[in-house]
């Protein structure tokens, strides 16, 4: 009897020493997990059903450090952070520099987006212009023949004048023979032109012709001449008449004075358009170009806008200042618009259909500028775009974009510059791997 009973006792406590250890050794699997070959690094534990299973912890600010469990980085002190093995499943397929951001994360960095738009761009540019005489239009009143003023009949500066109006009255001795050898010549002409020698006929018209074409070079008109052929009575004086319609803007001419050829004796300005000179900055000359619409605005006159048009850019740059001058010209009917004024000149830039992004989106580094995408689940994504001018759209300063997006897009517009910082982290670790 005590030969059966004490094997079935040893065997009852073995089996007790069994079920003991085995529930042991599931007690510390369930509580610390299973027990791994190297202390102080243990395997993650497997997910439950639902939970994300979790590949490894790294450093945020140094991810090529990595270790099997939650806990603080060496280097900087830092809490370590999951990688989700459905995180890293899904970066497989981004492209490169790509990082997750959870929406708890975002939040606190504050993460904003807008989306991509095609808009058409206009751009007002606005400077101050100057305004002074069209110097085409001016005329430099000179005599060809010195003498003396008789009668001055425009004696002021500022007068409007008419073309063909008279404007003074000259004696000249040297005039007063010419005309003579003209009437002389003509004389000539009809005596000599009946004589039997074709020589002598032909030398009187040559005669009459050149003293003819003197007095035309002295700026006597074809009805003084055609006076002279009637009554063949020489003109003590000559009058000269005004080229064009305009106003006086200088007058250098008295009666009885003596005058010459260098003399200039008045300056007559034709103000119908008004020349108006602006600078404009460097950067902006691309966008100019003649024949584009501008406006103007004086403080003469409230409310009240000119319309005209860009003539001429400038071909130098003020080094200076660092501007380009550009000519306008404006209608001037009712002479309004006066020489010496200055004026608020808008010039309207139409830039066409654009892609727009607000300019704090672009992370400009000089040789390249960037946006971060933002994708569905927290992904973003570093994209280099090529970069057209800075533009004002409403009160929001925007920046075309000449490549790199399309409309739609989603950008990133707030903490750019933190994902920018995790991406360029996450691809130098991932460099070092290689």
């Amino acid at each position: 009897m005590k030969k059966v009973f004490l094997p079935i006792l040893l065997g009852g406590l073995a089996a007790a020493v069994t079920w003991t250890t085995l529930n042991y050794s599931a007690l510390r699997t369930r509580l610390l997990g299973p027990p791994t070959e190297h202390a102080g690094h243990e395997m993650p534990a497997m997910p439950a059903p639902g939970e994300r299973q979790i590949l490894y912890w790294y450093d945020p600010m140094h991810p090529e450090y990595k270790a099997d469990k939650s806990g603080i980085a060496p280097d900087c002190g830092m809490e370590l952070v999951p990688m989700y093995a459905d995180e890293a499943e899904a970066m497989q397929g981004m492209p490169p520099g790509t990082v997750m951001i959870p929406p708890a994360r975002q939040q606190l960095i504050g993460v904003r987006t807008v989306p991509v738009e095609l808009q058409r761009v206009t751009r007002t540019l606005r400077t101050v212009g100057h305004l002074e005489a069209n110097e085409t239009k001016i005329a430099r009143i000179h005599v060809k023949i010195a003498g003396w003023v008789e009668a001055v009949h425009v004696d002021f500066i500022g007068k409007q004048v008419q073309q063909g109006q008279p404007l003074f009255t000259l004696y000249s001795p040297e005039l007063v023979s010419t005309q003579q050898e003209y009437l002389i010549a003509l004389r000539g002409k009809d005596y000599l032109g009946k004589a039997p020698y074709g020589n002598v006929a032909d030398g009187a018209d040559a005669l009459l012709r050149a003293a003819r074409q003197r007095l035309r070079l002295w700026d006597i008109s074809e009805e003084q001449i055609q006076q002279l052929d009637l009554t063949g009575q020489v003109q003590r004086t000559l009058t000269l008449y005004s080229p064009i319609h305009g106003f006086v803007l200088k007058r250098n001419l008295y009666p009885r004075a003596y005058v010459t050829p260098e003399t200039e004796l008045y300056e007559i300005a034709d103000l119908a358009t008004i020349w108006v000179n602006a600078d404009i900055y460097e950067y902006e000359v691309p966008h100019v170009r003649v024949g584009q619409l501008a406006t103007m605005r004086l403080s003469y006159f409230p409310g009240k806008t000119f319309s005209g048009q860009l003539a001429y850019v400038y071909p130098t740059l003020d080094s200076m200042t660092r501007t380009v001058k550009v000519r306008l010209e404006f209608p001037n009917p009712k002479f309004e618009l006066k020489p010496g004024m200055f004026a608020e000149v808008e010039l309207n830039i139409d830039y066409g259909n654009h892609v727009l992004v607000p300019q704090e989106a672009v992370l400009d580094a000089g040789t390249e500028q960037l946006v971060f995408l933002a994708h569905a689940g927290g992904y973003f994504e570093p994209r280099k775009i090529r970069t057209g001018p800075r533009v004002l759209v409403g009160n929001e300063d925007k920046i075309i974009v000449l490549s790199g997006l399309r409309p739609g897009d989603v950008v990133v517009t707030s903490g750019n510059f933190l994902i920018d910082s995790e991406s360029r982290l996450k691809s130098a670790a991932g460099a070092m791997k290689h």
